[in-house]
């Protein structure tokens, strides 16, 4: 969909429909990543990609079929292709029971106050150039103190757009970000021979208030206590988390 913007797609595949009801979902998405290991930069790269996917409504006496067609990488030329797959798809499906009409401008339950015509947010590795400079430094401290540096970053500006054949058109653009770090010490990383390991991670939404120098002390401090090692019996016991494992856990939940 090169030179394409999503809104235009949304509105080609909405003048491609022929079923009684129709919703396309664009999903733009931009990416950029840095990662280090063994206290030095070694790769980062920037993706784009897209998502598009129509929803179709078939009504009949009996009621009204749903059909959902999803593809990546679609062409100019592949939304009637997709289009039509979709309101197939609805051809064949049995009436939902749960089926309602689709919202009339104005009567949605989110904000329709978002620009639509805006341009689509974008990223690149430029954003992380506030992060790089003090993982520098954290390297050569790390180097230093015999401690290496291992991590990966990633930002992402994801943008959707939403129209549907009564005339909604919604949009919602939000940037993300996380950055891990991970340290290891030690000849060896077994604990047994003296080695140990600790992490960090940290979300933010432009990396402008990400401190290196704060989560390498979260680390060292860390590391210092894996020093104390002592030795219990197979059993169940109390385990505490930081906030940031128990809040991984939960989103996976």
């Amino acid at each position: 969909m090169s030179g394409t913007t999503p809104q235009a797609v949304v509105e080609r595949v909405l003048e491609l429909a022929r079923a009684d009801g129709c919703m396309v979902l664009v999903e733009d998405g931009a990416a950029a990543n840095l990662r280090w290991a063994g206290n030095s930069l070694t790769t980062n790269g920037a993706t784009r990609s897209r998502t598009v996917t129509v929803i179709a409504l078939r009504a009949s006496s009996r009621g009204v079929s749903v059909g959902a067609r999803t593809r990546t990488g679609v062409a100019g030329d592949d939304l009637e292709d997709l289009v039509r797959a979709a309101e197939g798809a609805a051809g064949q499906a049995l009436p939902a029971e749960d089926a309602a009409p689709l919202l009339e401008p104005g009567h949605t339950r989110v904000s329709e106050d978002a620009e639509w015509d805006a341009p689509v947010p974008c990223t690149d590795v430029s954003v992380f150039s506030g992060l790089a400079p003090g993982l520098g430094r954290a390297f050569m401290r790390g180097s230093a103190a015999g401690r290496r540096l291992y991590g990966y970053a990633e930002h992402t500006v994801s943008s959707t757009f939403f129209g549907s054949s009564t005339g909604v058109r919604l949009r919602h653009d939000q940037p993300s970000g996380t950055v891990e770090l991970n340290a290891k010490t030690g000849a060896s990383f077994s604990a047994a021979e003296g080695g140990h390991s600790a992490w960090v991670g940290r979300a933010t939404r432009d990396f402008a208030d990400v401190d290196v120098e704060a989560l390498e002390e979260a680390l060292e401090r860390r590391a210092g206590w894996a020093q104390r090692r002592v030795d219990m019996p197979a059993g169940r016991y109390e385990t505490l988390l930081p906030p940031s494992a128990v809040a991984d856990m939960m989103s996976l939940l």
